[in-house]
C-alpha cells in the first residue's frame, strides 16, 4: 500500500492531474484497502501542497457487499478525498445504484 501512494504522489508530483487505481485493485493482503486509502490521500494532499494545483486520485470502494463498498466511500469521504470508483461488473449494478445515493 505504501508504495501504491508513493506512486500516486510522483505521478501527481510529475504533472499528472488525476491517478486511478486498477479495476483489480480491492483489498489483497499486500494491500489492504484501509492502507491504500490512507497513503494516496497523502500522496494527494503532498502532491497538492509542492504544486499549488488540485490533484485527484480514483480510490477503488469495489467490496464482495454494498455495506462494504459503502463504508470504504465513506472512508473516503471522511480523509477529504471526494472521488472513489467501482468495478460495476464485478460489484453489480445494485451496487452502483446504492454508491451513487
Amino acid at each position: 500500500a505504501k508504495n501504491c501512494g508513493r506512486a500516486v504522489y510522483e505521478c501527481l508530483r510529475g504533472g499528472l492531474d488525476f491517478t486511478k487505481d486498477d479495476e483489480n485493485v480491492n483489498s489483497q493482503p499486500f494491500m489492504r484497502w484501509r492502507d491504500r486509502f490512507l497513503f494516496c490521500a497523502e500522496a494527494i494532499y503532498k502532491a497538492q501542497a509542492e504544486t499549488g494545483e488540485i490533484k485527484g486520485h480514483y480510490l477503488n470502494a469495489t467490496a464482495g457487499t454494498c455495506e462494504e463498498m459503502i463504508k470504504r466511500a465513506v472512508f473516503a469521504r471522511e480523509l477529504g478525498v471526494p472521488i472513489v470508483m467501482h468495478d460495476y461488473l464485478t460489484g453489480g449494478f445494485t451496487a452502483n445504484t446504492s454508491l451513487a445515493h
